[in-house]
């Protein structure tokens, strides 16, 4: 199901319903740029979030936009890492739902 390709159809998709295309693109836009969070940290955040929702489109999208913002391999890889430790993180606490008092 995944191919890289239908990222082309976004703007036939859009074209369907444009003012909340329109508003979509411009919220992307205005979160990822650079702020009080530089824009190179928010493409690491995008990653980590991207790698827990397991998004292959958001993943190659951001990982292709952190790398011109100046992101090493090394920080790609403590991003996964992080994402990692959250997910584990998520089911161990939500293992405790599971003991009785």
């Amino acid at each position: 199901m995944y191919d890289m390709n239908n990222i082309k159809k976004l703007p036939k998709l859009g074209s369907h319903a444009n003012e909340a295309w329109k508003s979509f693109v411009a919220f992307d836009k205005a979160a990822l740029a650079d702020g009080a969070i530089p824009k190179k940290y928010k493409e690491l955040m995008a990653i980590a979030v991207a790698l827990t929702t397991q998004c292959p489109y958001c993943i190659d999208i951001h990982v292709d936009a952190a790398r011109k913002a100046g992101v090493s391999d090394e920080e790609l890889a403590e991003a996964g890492f992080v994402a990692a430790a959250l997910r584990a993180g998520a089911a161990v606490t939500h293992a405790t739902h599971l003991l009785k008092e």
